[in-house]
C-alpha cells in the first residue's frame, strides 16, 4: 500500500478570490462543509478577511468542519524598494494566521502594482535584485512563524514566464510551489520543471488545463478572468495536462508535501447543493486518487 497524501483544497475553486470584482463569493460554512464533504482533509486560507483571522477562532471554525489548514497566498509587491517595508509587514501578518491556524507553509507571490492578473512588466536588474532581497525576508519571516516558505510563479505577476521562473531557481534557493495551471499559462514545459525543480518543490497546487482557452488568453484574446469564466481549469483528467507525469516526477523526487487541488473558479451566485465547485472538485479527488493511488501501487508490485 502507498502511503496517505496530503490532500487539501483551496477556496479560489469554490470562487473565492482576493481579485477586485471577481464573483460572487460562498459563506465559508458552506465552503468549507462542501470540501470536508468530498473527502478533503484541509484548505488553504483564501484571501485576507474570509477566514478569521483570529487563531482561536480560525481553529475553531475548522474544527467544527473537520479541516486543518494547510497553507496560505498571499501576492505582495515585492521588487520596489519604496514599497517593500509595507509589503512584509502583510507578510508577516499572514504568517502570523497561518501558524495560529496550524498551517505549515506560506505561499508568496511578486505581485504587480495592478489589479487582477491581466498585466505583465519584465523586471529591470535592479527589480530582479529587489526581489531576491525581498523573497530573503521573507522566508526568514515564515521561518520566524514555524512556516516553510513557497514562491508561486503566477499569471499576472513579476515571475510569470518560463524564462522568469529560469532565472528566479537560478538567482535564489528559493523553494517552488508547483502550480501546474499557472506555470503553463507561462509556457513552462511542466513536466519538466518537476523534474528539473526536484526537491525544491514544496508545495503543490494541481489544476488541469483547456489548452484552447489558454491559447486565447496567452494570445490577448481573453483576459485572464474570462477565460476562467469560460472553462479555462478543467477538473483534474479532463484537460490537456499529463498529470501523471507530473506526479511522477513529484514521487521520484520524493516529495511528501501538501497536493492542493485547485481549479480557479467564478461565481455569479450560489450553486445548488451538490453541484457546481463541489462537483469539480469531487471530480478531481477521485481522479487523483486513483492516479496518484494505484499507479503508484502498480509502480511498488513490479519495482
Amino acid at each position: 500500500m502507498t502511503k496517505d497524501r496530503k490532500i487539501a483544497g483551496a477556496p479560489i475553486t469554490w470562487g473565492v478570490s482576493e481579485a477586485p470584482g471577481w464573483g460572487h463569493r460562498m459563506a465559508p460554512a458552506r465552503l468549507l462543509a462542501e470540501m470536508r464533504q468530498i473527502g478533503l482533509s484541509a484548505t488553504e486560507l483564501g484571501p485576507p478577511g474570509y477566514l478569521p483571522s483570529a487563531g482561536a477562532e480560525l481553529r475553531e471554525m475548522l474544527g467544527a468542519a473537520g479541516l486543518g489548514l494547510a497553507a496560505g497566498f498571499v501576492a505582495v509587491v515585492l521588487h520596489e524598494p519604496s514599497i517593500r517595508k509595507a509589503a512584509l509587514v502583510e507578510v508577516r501578518g499572514v504568517a502570523a494566521i497561518l501558524a495560529a491556524g496550524g498551517a505549515d507553509m506560506l505561499v508568496l507571490a511578486a505581485a504587480l502594482q495592478a489589479d487582477g492578473y491581466d498585466r505583465h512588466d519584465s523586471l529591470s536588474a535592479a527589480g530582479w535584485g529587489a526581489l531576491a532581497d525581498s523573497i530573503n525576508e521573507a522566508e526568514e519571516i515564515a521561518a520566524e512563524h514555524g512556516l516553510g516558505l513557497a514562491f508561486h510563479p503566477h499569471v499576472g505577476t513579476a515571475v510569470e514566464k518560463s524564462e522568469e521562473v529560469s532565472k528566479l531557481l537560478e538567482n535564489t534557493n528559493v523553494a517552488l510551489c508547483l502550480d501546474t495551471g499557472h506555470l503553463y499559462l507561462g509556457g513552462a514545459d511542466v513536466v519538466r520543471l518537476a523534474r528539473d525543480a526536484g526537491s525544491r518543490v514544496r508545495h503543490v497546487h494541481l489544476k488541469d488545463v483547456d489548452a484552447g482557452l489558454a491559447a486565447r488568453m496567452q494570445s490577448g484574446d481573453l483576459t485572464y478572468k474570462d477565460a476562467v469564466r469560460a472553462g479555462l481549469y478543467r477538473p483534474l483528467g479532463l484537460g490537456d495536462l499529463d498529470m501523471r507525469a507530473v506526479l511522477d516526477e513529484l514521487d521520484a523526487a520524493r516529495y511528501t508535501g501538501w497536493f492542493v487541488l485547485e481549479q480557479d473558479t467564478a461565481l455569479d451566485g450560489n450553486p445548488r447543493s451538490g453541484e457546481g465547485p463541489m462537483r469539480s472538485a469531487r471530480q478531481s479527488l477521485e481522479f487523483f486518487r486513483e492516479l496518484h493511488g494505484v499507479e503508484r501501487m502498480h509502480q511498488e508490485e513490479t519495482a
